[in-house]
């Protein structure tokens, strides 16, 4: 490989893989007769580290709670995880990668993973919306800004 294509970015999934993933059905099996339909509410966590030289390791947790009232019908979490090889990048372009590029690959499979693990339990598979991930950062970024009392950069 010459010299000038190693100095190019690179970005490569080096592995996709479920990290952990938990149900949790308190109210079984007296919901099951309820035919109301459950309040959802999702929450979405990522995080990243380095792993190796040039390696990261990115987790999307989905954690969905169904209540019907105030008893919780399901409680599904899903961290679904990647291993990105990312070479050759200033680090505000890494810190995007690993905060819009790596979610926006992870969250089909966990949105997958999520539908599935419900649809087991024996409650009417969840389907999760597309999420912008692009959004969620500038968000974080100008909440963070503004604790430190900063000004907030948008672009």
């Amino acid at each position: 490989m010459s010299e000038e294509a190693a100095a190019q970015p690179q970005f490569v999934i080096e592995k996709l893989y479920v990290k952990d993933i938990s149900l949790e059905c308190p109210n079984s099996p007296e919901l099951f007769l309820d035919r109301e339909a459950p309040q959802i509410e999702v929450k979405l966590f990522n995080q990243g580290k380095q792993v190796g030289e040039g390696l990261y390791e990115v987790a999307l947790t989905v954690t969905v709670t169904a209540k019907l009232g105030e008893r919780t019908a399901y409680l599904a979490e899903v961290a679904q995880a990647g291993v990105f090889r990312i070479l050759n990048v200033p680090d505000e372009t890494l810190e995007m990668i690993m905060h819009i590029t790596c979610p926006n690959m992870l969250f089909p499979y966990a949105r997958e993973a999520v539908s599935d693990l419900v649809g087991r339990a024996g409650f009417l598979p969840i389907y999760l919306a597309p999420v912008n991930f692009e959004v969620l950062y500038q968000q974080q970024r100008a909440q963070q800004a503004e604790a430190a009392g900063e000004q907030p950069v948008t672009h």
